[in-house]
């Protein structure tokens, strides 16, 4: 199931890679699809929107649905 969120703060590949990496680690989840420009994040998973969220938040960004 496809779910996407809608992250602030990213302003480089690395930051990309460090949201990327943070829904990764969840269980359930496979692709990630990270568009640095609208800032929105496209998941292949079974996690609820807020566990993405909270991932994301963890990682150091700001993160809402979209």
């Amino acid at each position: 199931m496809s779910k996407t969120i809608k992250v602030q703060g990213m302003t480089c590949e690395h930051c990309v890679n460090a949201v990327q990496k943070a829904i990764l680690k969840l269980d359930n989840t496979a692709k990630v699809n990270v568009d640095l420009k609208t800032g929105l994040v496209s998941v292949d998973t079974m996690q609820p929107r807020e566990t993405l969220i909270a991932a994301v938040k963890d990682a150091g960004y700001e993160a809402t649905a979209p």
